[in-house]
């Protein structure tokens, strides 16, 4: 073989895996469009529904610092307790 003949195998080599690469993330990113297209098609309402619910103002305060202490020492607690086994 001549080095003309595999270069030329060597690009269409390349020009396949190239091809096949890009016609599965074209066919992938498709998919991806589709699927979201569809999720939001199927769900409006649960999205109106959250949009208008209210949020509650937040606590401040020394009870919420209680609180937050107690989260925080129930919390670490829980996983000193799963990792000391």
């Amino acid at each position: 073989m001549f080095d003309t003949d595999l270069i030329r195998e060597a690009l269409i080599l390349m020009a396949i895996g190239m091809g096949t690469v890009f016609s599965f993330l074209l066919l992938l990113v498709l998919l991806l469009r589709s699927m979201s297209w569809l999720a939001r098609r199927l769900s409006p309402a649960d999205a109106d529904m959250l949009a208008a619910t209210p949020m509650a103002p937040p606590v401040t305060g020394p009870a919420a610092d209680a609180e937050l202490i107690a989260v925080i020492a129930a919390a670490l607690a829980r996983y000193r307790a799963r990792w000391r086994q």
